[in-house]
């Protein structure tokens, strides 16, 4: 019978692979991005993807556990998502604003993976572990208000103001 912690580990190989391909994701964003500052976010949670990744390498430790990934089918979907939007954007005035869309969406997608792995390591006695996962994931909900923020005080009616002058 599989139990929570085999469905934590489980997730947790999942999510480790979704940090490897967002390192792989991040800098064809990056160059992609025409507006500074969103270049930079990118570029900035590039880094945090980085001490993501050794946070995690921790948490396995914490359950005695060797760092494996296991095909993270979503993050496949969404980072080749990510690359179609590039492609068909690129050059275009709404760039920006549909690079947000595309990150938002992998910051969801991470948000809602580490609050379930926060909460199981919690459960399962590991404050160590549960520890780690919570500041990834308020790095994660950090980054999504960083991306709102830029679309709202300037991507999204940039994207809209040069689409109206053509």
């Amino acid at each position: 019978m599989k139990d929570l912690k085999e469905l934590f580990l489980d997730e947790l190989k999942d999510i480790y692979d979704a940090e490897k391909r967002l390192a792989k994701a991040l800098p064809k964003m990056a160059k992609a991005a025409t507006n500074e500052k969103l270049k930079k976010a990118f570029e900035d949670h590039l880094k945090q993807n980085e001490g993501q990744i050794a946070k995690l390498e921790q948490v396995f430790a914490a359950f005695d556990e060797k760092p494996k990934t296991k095909p993270c089918k979503a993050m496949q979907g969404l980072t080749e998502e990510g690359d179609e939007i590039i492609k068909e954007f690129k050059g275009e005035p709404a760039i920006n604003a549909a690079l947000i869309s595309a990150a938002q969406k992998v910051e969801h997608y991470e948000i809602a993976s580490y609050g379930c792995l926060h909460e199981w390591a919690s459960t399962l006695g590991k404050p160590v572990a549960a520890k780690l996962l919570k500041q990834i994931l308020d790095e994660e909900s950090a980054t999504n208000e960083l991306l709102t923020k830029l679309a709202v005080g300037s991507i999204n009616s940039e994207a809209m103001d040069a689409g109206s002058k053509k």
